[in-house]
């Protein structure tokens, strides 16, 4: 069995520090899924979260059987915006648009992605299901921080990383550059003000 450690050799990317720093962000693959409304209430945020782990584990398990290969399921990862930025900026969470994704490893291919998904479907019957693709995703140039604490305590540590991106000399629009968040801790597992959540903005010149 050849055990592939993701986290440990994909640890740059999955880590950051207190303070906001630049990263160059490569091209990873991801299981992607697509939807509108506020994460907290919405039915559709958590059908589409069931759908995206069904894919993810089925995904899993499939290779580590077929082809005996071990990974591990990586962390659950958003990108947050909304048609008139102006109402995601104060929080009007039922206009919140989101993808949410999964990173798998860049020997998944499409046809292996097909047939994970079919059989998840056979086994769970997620209405979502359908709406989980595989697509490969580059940010490139990126400012990030970590934020430890609660998802709602995170605005100063926002203002902090947008106020070091212009004062670098950088911008971004809120839709080509999407708000990214990477949940690096488990809310059912992890006590709020402990919980580590990388927050990530791609950047460009003005």
């Amino acid at each position: 069995m050849q055990k592939l450690d993701l986290k440990k050799t994909l640890k740059s990317y999955y880590d950051a520090r207190p303070n906001p720093a630049f990263i160059e962000v490569p091209a990873f693959i991801f299981l992607m899924v697509d939807g509108k409304g506020n994460p907290n209430t919405s039915i559709e945020y958590t059908e589409a979260l069931q759908a995206l782990y069904a894919v993810a584990y089925t995904l899993k398990f499939k290779i580590k059987k077929e082809k005996q290969i071990d990974y591990p399921v990586m962390a659950l990862e958003g990108l947050w915006w909304a048609e008139d930025m102006s109402t995601f900026s104060i929080g009007n969470k039922d206009d919140w648009l989101w993808t949410m994704m999964i990173s798998v490893p860049d020997f998944i291919t499409r046809e292996l992605f097909e047939i994970a998904r079919s059989e998840a479907a056979r086994k769970k019957g997620l209405a979502s299901l359908p709406l989980v693709r595989l697509e490969t995703f580059q940010e490139s140039l990126s400012a990030q921080i970590m934020h430890i604490g609660p998802y709602a305590d995170e605005a100063e540590n926002i203002k902090k990383l947008h106020a070091f991106i212009h004062d670098n000399g950088y911008t971004f629009d809120g839709l080509q550059q999407k708000h990214h968040e990477i949940y690096l801790s488990d809310p059912r597992k992890s006590a709020p003000e402990k919980m580590k959540t990388i927050i990530r903005q791609p950047v460009k010149k003005p």
